[in-house]
């Protein structure tokens, strides 16, 4: 089968980003998928989070994106049922300096993971926190990107940045690259900041954030000291269920786009039989 690639990105560094892919890929093993998680950030914490070992014996995202080796040979077990992870090693932090030099450099991860058949339904992409080369691959490879959005002044002060090469890359590396939504992370409705960023949020960007918000939670915070996701850590707390809530959003958004993508693919392939009918 072919697992639906996204990734997980936003330029800015402290804003849930690891933790939303963690957890996101637990709530979607939980919900019965098949998920693969991809490190792509040097700094590994997708990869501690989950208690893989990264130390570099054993191949991760530095040689796949580098195409040394086959993505099966990366892949790595979990405590979670269904979640496989490909960890970053200590070598991924030079990657970016070897890529600049390679051909097809973008295109890298896109060669290694899109149109093989994989034991998965999704394939997630933690980013890092930059919008480099690392983050180009993913973004190149991927059919859709969520962009957790930490709900203060300065992560909403770079959202329009990223907003721009997101279409940038639709333009140049990836025209079927699909904004699948904006998740609001670490929303505490005690501060009016908070309410005041995702009220400014949805005016702009509407029916692109995601209806589910992330509270801020200390069960979260806690997680990854132990190598566990929040929804292993503490189920019921309310950080989880809202990732849980989040796994079962994203399945609803990426079934309306499919079959968005269906109908525009039956009215494209209808149209030259019209056309016919008129001649």
């Amino acid at each position: 089968m072919y697992p639906r690639v996204i990734a997980l990105a936003n330029q800015k560094g402290g804003v849930g980003k690891t933790t939303t892919a963690i957890n996101l890929g637990t709530g979607l093993a939980a919900i019965g998928k098949r998920v693969l998680l991809i490190d792509l950030d040097p700094q590994g914490n997708a990869s501690t989070g989950l208690s893989v070992d990264r130390s570099g014996n054993l191949p991760g995202s530095y040689e796949l994106v580098l195409d040394r080796v086959g993505i099966s040979d990366c892949v790595r077990e979990t405590v979670i049922p269904r979640l496989h992870v490909v960890p970053a090693t200590i070598d991924l932090s030079g990657a970016e300096l070897e890529l600049v030099a390679s051909t097809r450099r973008e295109f890298r991860l896109r060669e290694s993971i899109r149109n093989i058949m994989l034991p998965y339904d999704y394939i997630l992409i933690d980013c890092p926190p930059a919008l480099g080369l690392l983050t180009l691959n993913a973004l190149a490879a991927a059919h859709d990107i969520i962009v957790p959005l930490q709900a203060e002044f300065y992560a909403l002060e770079g959202l329009s940045h990223l907003m721009q090469t997101i279409d940038r890359v639709q333009q140049t590396l990836n025209r079927d690259l699909n904004l699948m939504g904006i998740v609001l992370t670490m929303i505490d409705r005690r501060n009016n900041l908070s309410i005041a960023v995702e009220a400014d949020v949805r005016a702009a960007l509407g029916d692109r954030v995601f209806d589910i918000t992330i509270p801020r939670n200390v069960r979260i915070a806690e997680a990854p000291s132990h190598g566990l996701p929040a929804l292993v850590y503490d189920h019921r707390s309310v950080g989880s269920q809202a990732y849980m809530a989040l796994a079962s959003e994203l399945l609803k958004r990426q079934k309306k786009r499919l079959a968005q993508e269906a109908k525009t693919e039956a009215h494209n392939d209808a149209v030259p039989e019209r056309q016919e009918v008129l001649a």
